[in-house]
This record gives structure tokens, C-alpha cells and sequence, in this order.
């Protein structure tokens, strides 16, 4: 196939005349934050994932940030995550002065390995570790069941890293079907809204909740811990009187975000197709070859996977890598293991050695998917990737 005439990237936004429309009309309305906008893109989104509540803010990484506050991580809490991921659903735990601890990956499926918690739980006394904070690694679900099963043996809580799953799901051992972070298995989801995720806002973030008190506490550390409700101040205390009542931030969505948001958001199944797709024709090409895919291909009608990564272990990847790179394909890498990040190395962390995720990395490549990929330049990924992979 022609070698294309601009870079085909992992990923990218895809922008429309009617997210252009809506936030122009942002632009020239009453508000550009603080504004009926935000309250808005909650509602859609509640509707969207099956949640209660749902609480915008500036990025994903202030969602975990606010999640773990709202949780109640401080310097005597250790939370259990996962090595593969990207730095802030560990970082938020030492952003509260907690400890981590990384459990390793399941080999087949790169999410969090429910027997690795386990074992790190049974090796400490109850009540040493506070909180499990999973992720939806590429768009899978986690087997959030199980995990909630586990935690409430175990007494923890549960925030879910949804960050790459708007739009994925899973059926439950009953059958019925849950988006992820509707709310129903984890204290908390997060999500995020950067450009190359399903949904964007430019940079932004969600956390939803079916639980009120966790909502009420994330809307007052979202914006100061300053509150005008009537119900928390004294009586007839005057139009202008607020209360800053507790630390918190401001991690505030603007209005022109959330416009932007609220129109992504009514066709992110549209792009959730396109998605997987595009993943189907992959696991299509890869069946065979020396190309290994994540997961082996599932039937199209009973694929929950969200797909915001197409996760491929393939052999020699640094040659790989920059074969793509010189052939204007630019595939990426995630990630790379947070315990071997020299913060992680001099700080510390708790867990052991970690080596399915050290294999995992050492072959790991994403390769380019998002909805506007157009069929001849995926059919010139695949081509030119069996070519790098036969050339061994």
C-alpha cells in the first residue's frame, strides 16, 4: 500500500460541526464556567453509564485525586493498583501522603490479577491495606464481581480507573449488563476526557457514584471546599455569605468544556462501533501470525471491550517500533511498569517483584485505533506491521 502522506498517530479527537456548534453557542451565552453546562454534561452522563451522580472536573487526574480524598487515603492508608497504567491512578494515593502497593498483571487478559491481591492480602494482617483502585486497562472491564467480593471480605473500598472504558461493559453472573462505573461494584469510578479518549473535553474528567455522601463531599473539595447551600450556613446569613468549610481545590470543568463534552457524548456509541470494528479486523489479520492480540478475538455481539488501545505483544519491539515510526505509522507504548519509574524506585512501594508485567512491557505496542481511521490506512498498519514482524 502507499505510505501515507502525514503520520497515522495511536490515537486522535475527532471533531464535528455540531462540538463546534455547541461551543460557540457556550462562547455566547451568559456563563463560560460555573454555568448550567457542567450540571448538564453530569446528567447526560449518569444517563449514559447507569450511575447516580456523577461530578465533572479539570482532568482524569484530578478525578483520582478527589476520588482518594473523598475516600479518606492520608499517610497511614496503602491502596493496591496495578503496574500497568498510566502514573496518576498510583500518584493519586501519594498525592493524599498514602503508600502504594502494585499486584501483577493477569497475562491474558493485562488487567489487574484478582489472585495477586489476594496473596498480597493474606501476606499482611487485616486492615494493613485500606483500598483497591483497579483499571480498565485498553477499554476491558475488570471483573468487578470478583473484586467487589474481595473487597468486602477483605474491608476496602473500591475506585475503579474507567479512564479508557466510557462506553464498555460487562454482564454480570445473572446476566444483566453493566457499563462501566454505573456504580453498582466500586465506591467510585474515574474517567477521562483527553483528546484521545472516546469522549473529549480538551482535558477533563468524571467521577460517579451511586452514594450521596461521597457526592456531596466531591462537589465541596471540587470547587475549595466552599459551599453556599443553605442547608450547611447559619441562618439568613446574607445573598453574598459562603463558608469555605474544608481544604479542597479547584478542579473546576469550565461550561465550553462540558458544551463540548454533552455533544461527544451523543455519539460515543457511534465511535464505540467504529471501535470495535476496527479491533475486529485486527484480531482478523493478527490470527496466526507471531502477532499476539489482547484479547483473542471475541465475537462481535458479546464484546464489551471499549477498546480506547489496541494492545499487541509482538517479538523484537524496539525494531518494530521504529520500523512503524519510519514508515509514518506512529504507534506507542503503554506503559511502561510504574514500579520501575525511579520516583517508585527511591520512594518505595510494596508488592515484590512483578514479572508478568515486566514481560508484558518488554513486548507491548499499541497500535493506531480510534473512530476516524479509514480502512486503507489501517489495511497499510496491518500490512506493514506482518512485514516488520516476517523480517526477523
Amino acid at each position: 500500500m502507499r505510505r501515507p502522506a502525514r503520520p497515522i498517530p495511536y490515537g486522535r479527537q475527532s471533531i464535528t460541526e455540531d462540538d463546534v456548534a455547541a461551543v460557540g453557542a457556550t462562547l455566547r451565552s451568559d456563563f463560560l464556567t460555573q454555568g448550567p453546562k457542567v450540571a448538564e454534561f453530569e446528567r447526560a452522563f449518569c444517563a449514559y453509564t447507569g450511575a447516580r451522580y456523577a461530578v465533572a472536573v479539570a482532568n482524569g487526574t484530578a478525578a483520582l485525586h478527589l476520588g482518594a480524598l473523598a475516600l479518606g487515603v492520608n499517610d497511614s492508608s496503602r491502596v493496591i493498583t496495578t503496574p500497568i497504567t498510566f502514573a496518576a491512578s498510583a500518584n493519586c494515593v501519594r498525592y493524599c501522603g498514602g503508600s502504594v502497593a502494585f499486584a501483577d498483571i493477569d497475562p491474558d487478559t493485562l488487567l489487574i490479577d484478582v489472585t495477586a491481591i489476594e496473596r498480597l492480602l493474606a501476606a499482611s494482617p487485616r486492615g494493613y491495606y485500606q483500598g483497591l483502585i483497579p483499571v480498565d486497562f485498553a477499554g476491558r472491564s475488570l471483573p468487578m464481581e470478583a473484586l467487589r467480593r474481595l473487597a468486602d471480605r477483605n474491608g476496602l473500598w473500591i475506585m475503579e480507573d474507567a479512564c479508557h472504558a466510557v462506553g464498555g461493559h460487562f454482564d454480570d453472573e445473572r446476566g444483566q449488563r453493566h457499563r462501566c462505573g454505573d456504580g453498582r461494584f466500586a465506591e467510585l469510578s474515574v474517567f477521562s476526557f483527553h483528546p484521545v479518549k472516546h469522549v473529549t473535553t480538551g482535558e477533563g474528567g468524571m467521577i460517579t457514584t451511586d452514594s450521596r455522601a461521597l457526592y456531596e463531599r466531591l462537589l465541596s473539595l471540587r470547587t475549595h471546599g466552599i459551599t453556599k447551600d443553605p442547608a450547611r450556613l447559619p441562618p439568613d446569613p446574607g445573598g453574598w455569605y459562603y463558608e469555605m468549610q474544608e481544604l479542597g481545590f479547584n478542579y473546576r470543568l469550565s461550561d465550553m468544556q462540558a458544551a463540548l463534552g454533552t455533544s461527544q457524548l451523543t455519539r460515543a456509541d457511534a465511535g464505540l462501533a467504529r471501535r470495535r470494528q476496527l479491533a475486529h479486523r485486527y484480531f482478523d489479520a493478527f490470527r496466526g501470525t507471531a502477532v499476539r492480540t489482547f484479547p483473542s478475538a471475541p465475537t462481535p455481539d458479546q464484546d464489551g471491550h471499549a477498546y480506547h488501545l489496541f494492545v499487541v505483544e509482538v517479538p523484537e519491539r524496539r525494531r518494530v517500533y521504529d520500523g512503524l515510526r519510519e514508515r509514518q505509522i506512529h504507534a506507542q507504548v503503554h506503559y511502561i511498569p510504574l514500579h520501575t519509574m525511579p520516583y517508585y524506585q527511591a520512594t518505595g512501594y510494596e508488592g515484590g517483584p512483578l514479572p508478568r508485567a515486566e514481560a508484558y512491557y518488554a513486548r507491548a505496542l499499541s497500535l493506531p485505533l480510534y473512530p476516524t481511521l479509514t480502512d486503507d490506512e489501517q489495511g497499510y498498519v496491518i500490512e506493514t506491521l506482518l512485514e516488520l514482524v516476517a523480517a526477523r
